[in-house]
């Protein structure tokens, strides 16, 4: 893939190779044969492969491409009565560029986009063979537990991506209340009953859950494996993650991946790039990266990291513009696992992250709306980008304050509208129940609408 490629000649090539490939795609899917598509063999020397490379499910023979589609990110427009929907010429094109080159997993869910990925991701997939591609969604019943209510949206799920089956089918963020919490939404009201009697049908092809939380929640969701034989686990895994979670919101990376290994279960990975911010890594670590590898993207060692695991079954990433699927597919087109001297580079680029006092959060957007109209997730990106960026005043001592403090609050202003700024929190804590990272957002905000009016006030 040229690296200098136009957005309109990328589609064009892309669309042109897509009925040449579209029987390679085909063999791909749903069968277990896997001789007529070559898979990176996951060695210690380093491979490089020529096309997507896939993982194999042991559990089923589904092979799977490394890279997945998470549909949380569609490109949205305004419609007519100045409502943000999504861009559903833009999702075709971009959903057909991804099944040209091989990716082969799409995961979305009924709160993505407030309810609207499901409908786009289904209309854009639909205009292919069923059994070329492999789908996976939730059961997002965040807050009304009953068997009603988790059936109806179970059953708006098939109707939404008119499918009759789902591939892989996950509990949505389990783990933030342990045991106790699943039985409320899975047991006392009997929906995981019913799950098991639709995998047993064929309905769902393979059951599994999201992990978000501590270790004991863990250890407890994973104790049920003897009673509900998980078919598999997402988890969050990234370069950062994988010894440098809180301990609190999330768990080290590499404990889940070791737990799950030993029982021998695929993984499926959220948050590879945190959001998007191993994209915009601070400037000492952007550079140390470029050193290293100056043709790379900053994203693409993100990516290199998760891919190089070969418990894991795919990697999603959330691709809103076809600038952000070109680079993936660059990497994964011609992928090269890390060596070992590569992972420890990583891990000293992790131990510089952490010291940048940025918001842990991935930009998933299931805080909003905000009751009171706060933009907390643009918020929480303007601050990190600055961080990150360098541009980011800490005392009226350091040097290039004023312009630095002159940067930031112009940035802050344009991005965030007066009205949905971080002064506008009262607190009530509505958002925060729905946060998977489990961010105390009010203290947040009010701990960065303190940064700003101390920049204001030339108080820092």
């Amino acid at each position: 893939m040229e690296k200098n490629i136009n957005r309109r000649d990328f589609i064009k090539a892309a669309g042109a190779g897509a009925l040449a490939t579209g029987a390679t795609i085909l063999t791909g899917c749903g069968s277990s044969d896997t001789k007529k598509t070559a898979a990176v063999v996951t060695t210690n020397d380093n491979p490089i492969s020529d096309g997507m490379p896939y993982h194999i499910n042991e559990h089923n023979g589904d092979k799977v491409s490394i890279l997945g589609y998470g549909c949380m990110r569609w490109p949205m427009i305004k419609d007519k009565d100045g409502k943000d929907v999504i861009d559903q010429e833009k999702v075709n094109e971009l959903i057909d560029v991804a099944m040209a080159n091989g990716v082969n997993y799409y995961d979305t869910s009924p709160a993505y986009l407030q309810g609207q990925s499901e409908k786009a991701s289904g209309i854009a997939l639909n205009r292919y063979p069923r059994k070329s591609y492999y789908l996976a969604t939730k059961l997002s019943n965040f807050s009304v537990f009953t068997r009603e209510a988790s059936e109806k949206m179970y059953h708006d799920s098939f109707e939404q991506m008119e499918t009759d089956y789902f591939d892989y089918y996950l509990l949505h963020n389990i783990g933030n209340g342990g045991y106790q919490a699943f039985a409320r939404r899975y047991e006392e009201n009997g929906i995981m009953d019913f799950l098991l009697k639709e995998r047993e049908k064929g309905n769902i092809r393979q059951l599994g859950f999201s992990f978000h939380g501590n270790q004991e929640g863990f250890e407890q969701i994973i104790a049920l494996h003897e009673k509900y034989h998980w078919d598999f686990v997402q988890i969050q895994m990234n370069y950062v993650d994988w010894r440098h979670a809180d301990g609190v919101r999330n768990v080290n990376a590499e404990y889940l991946y070791e737990e799950l290994d030993k029982r021998e279960l695929p993984i499926t990975i959220m948050e590879p790039l945190q959001g998007g911010r191993l994209s915009r890594v601070p400037e000492n670590v952007a550079k140390a990266m470029k050193e290293r590898s100056p043709e790379k993207s900053i994203a693409s060692w993100a990516f290199r990291f998760v891919g190089s695991y070969p418990r894991v079954l795919t990697a999603l990433s959330g691709m809103t513009y076809m600038e952000h699927l070109q680079d993936n597919l660059d990497t994964f087109l011609h992928f090269q696992e890390l060596n070992q001297d590569e992972k420890d580079f990583l891990e000293q680029m992790a131990i510089l992250i952490k010291e940048f006092p940025t918001v842990d959060c991935n930009d998933c957007k299931y805080c909003m709306p905000c009751p009171y109209g706060i933009d907390i997730p643009e918020i929480f990106k303007q601050y990190n980008n600055c961080v990150n960026e360098g541009k980011f005043p800490q005392s009226v001592e350091q040097e290039n304050y004023r312009k630095l403090k002159r940067q930031y609050l112009l940035s802050y202003d344009r991005a965030i509208p007066t009205l949905r700024q971080a002064d506008h929190c009262i607190g009530c804590g509505q958002c925060m129940p729905h946060c998977p990272q489990s961010i105390r957002i009010p203290t947040e905000l009010q701990r960065i609408d303190r940064y700003v009016e101390n920049l204001r006030q030339n108080t820092l």
